[in-house]
């Protein structure tokens, strides 16, 4: 059994044994879910451990390149005289994915520890859960382009049900926006796929293929068809490939969030129980920034470089809007989703330089922000546990009530907005020297795009520090009065065992960097090599 498929498919595994176990059994539910992820994530460091570097491992374009490989026949159909459909159960990682694999398994063990505060219909929650992991995982393996929008749309049902369900007030609006934003980006995505797949045949067979990699190369696509690089086909009037880039960048931008794609995020992290808020931050937005330089840039690199100055500019205005709505906001979870809006904007900016220093930084970016924004959203839920409140104004003094708590919210606070010593500094200063360095090396991104980058970085410190000297500092002074000094008591051993970890990783990133940038360095290098080819 190649170990791939294990990190995949162990959470169902675990998942139908909790649905086949009596509801008398409940309590048994929790420590079943903590333990699928906690294998998940052993498996995801043997993979981390095991993972070789060099040139003739970098994956991108080279199918013989990738690691962990499996390949199966999965649905196979003949038809005639015209070939064969064959979509294949198609596996395997490279530099950009084993790190963010990682980083997904460990979060889900987090999200794990955090659903213990779940007390309604536990069979149904930690089964979706269980789902719910699958899918992240699946997408980040998969290189067949079937099976990754099957992996990619099987995250719909699960998220929908654990914010629909085990929500806030206003869950089922939430659940609903995020559901039709989604759906809305990975509609068109179907067509661009059915679209490439009839415009690609396999080398070898000389059928039509749904293989990322065989998409990646012009050699393979039939003369003619509307996706060839040497094709006139327009689309609405457009360059098809254009047309195609877009519409792919809308599905994964959607999931970034990018704005003025953004407007389910907020919504949605407000009213999802905490488990669910550190999923959607911590991975699913991941899922987006992976898609783009997997998917968008892989498949259409030509339209991906002609299009940099407006991939950068979107980066730019996410960072500045984010930040700015971030400062205005009074409910802590809120601001703390807006504030991941602008740090992924650091990714689509890495991303538009197209150079090492760039992509290196939005991939070190989604590793870090994964990390922090879990931590984030974690702290805000031990809050909102004890007084059921989240608005900024309504606390002051909890320094002197939760000593250890303000600690771990300084360490977040200090860590998100790039200081140095943690990671988030080294992320985002790759990704501004990426956007620097683009103006002199290929002209894509001017110099004011950097600027409006760092800017970015001292609104995120402003928004940050205010809120920890509203929340933290002063005399005690809280909206319940005696009732919240008693209901806030300081975090215990679950929550300490859990925030720990992330502050510890937090430091590292920042201090050896290279345990990231060292997996992923020779994938980046190889993407920025096939670009220039274009």
């Amino acid at each position: 059994m190649n170990i791939l498929t294990l990190l995949i498919f162990t959470p169902i595994l675990f998942g139908l044994v909790i649905l086949l176990l009596p509801s008398s059994l409940r309590a048994s539910f929790k420590y079943i879910t903590l333990f699928a992820t906690l294998v998940q994530l052993c498996f995801s460091i043997y993979i981390y451990l095991h993972f070789q570097t060099g040139a003739a491992f970098a994956g991108i374009n080279h199918e013989d390149q990738f690691q962990f490989v499996q390949k199966l026949p999965w649905i196979s159909l003949d038809l005639g005289g015209m070939g064969k459909m064959q979509i294949e159960y198609f596996v395997g990682i490279d530099g950009i994915s084993v790190t963010l694999l990682v980083m997904t398994s460990l979060v889900m063990v987090i999200a794990a520890i955090a659903s213990w505060e779940i007390t309604s219909n536990l069979k149904g929650f930690f089964a979706l859960f269980l789902l719910l992991d699958m899918a992240v995982v699946g997408v980040f393996c998969a290189l067949d382009f079937f099976l990754f929008y099957t992996f990619y749309e099987l995250m719909l049902l699960p998220l929908y049900f654990l914010i629909g369900m085990w929500g806030g007030a206003r869950r089922e609006y939430a659940a609903i926006k995020f559901f039709l934003y989604t759906l809305f980006g990975s509609v068109f995505m179907l067509l661009v796929m059915v679209g490439l797949y009839l415009s690609v045949k396999d080398p070898a067979t000389g059928n039509h293929t749904f293989n990322i990699i065989h998409m990646m190369n012009p050699a393979n696509y039939i003369e003619g068809s509307v996706f060839s690089v040497l094709s006139n086909a327009t689309i609405l009037g457009m360059p098809a490939r254009a047309v195609g880039f877009v519409v792919l960048f809308i599905a994964f931008a959607i999931k970034v969030p990018v704005v003025p794609l953004h407007t389910w995020l907020p919504d949605a992290h407000v009213e999802a129980p905490t488990p669910v808020s550190i999923i959607l931050a911590g991975i699913l937005l991941k899922i987006g920034g992976y898609g783009i330089i997997r998917i968008c840039i892989g498949i259409f690199p030509d339209a991906a470089l002609s299009g940099a100055f407006w991939l950068g500019l979107l980066g730019v205005i996410s960072i500045l809007y984010g930040a700015f709505n971030a400062l205005a906001q009074r409910d802590l979870k809120r601001m703390i989703a807006y504030s991941s809006v602008s740090h992924m904007g650091f990714v689509l900016l890495g991303i538009a330089s197209n150079t090492a220093e760039g992509i290196s930084g939005a991939v070190l970016q989604m590793v870090s922000h994964g990390f922090l924004s879990t931590m984030l959203f974690f702290l805000v839920g031990v809050i909102y546990n004890r007084v059921h409140d989240r608005d900024i104004y309504n606390f002051r003094g909890l320094g002197t009530l939760m000593p250890r708590y303000t600690v771990y919210v300084m360490i977040a606070f200090f860590a998100s907005l790039g200081l140095p010593g943690f990671s988030a500094f080294v992320a985002e200063a790759f990704s501004l020297a990426g956007a620097f360095k683009s103006h002199s090396v290929n002209g894509l991104l001017p110099y004011w795009m950097a600027i409006c980058g760092s800017v970015g970085i001292l609104l995120s410190a402003a928004y940050f520090l205010w809120t920890l000297q509203r929340m933290f500092f002063g005399g005690v002074s809280l909206k319940g009065g005696d009732v919240w000094k008693v209901a806030l008591t300081d975090i215990n051993f679950r929550e300490t065992a859990t925030l720990l970890p992330l502050a510890l990783i937090a430091l590292i990133l920042g201090i050896m960097p290279s345990l990231v940038l060292g997996k992923i360095n020779d994938s980046v290098l190889a993407l920025i090599q096939f670009l220039q080819l274009k």
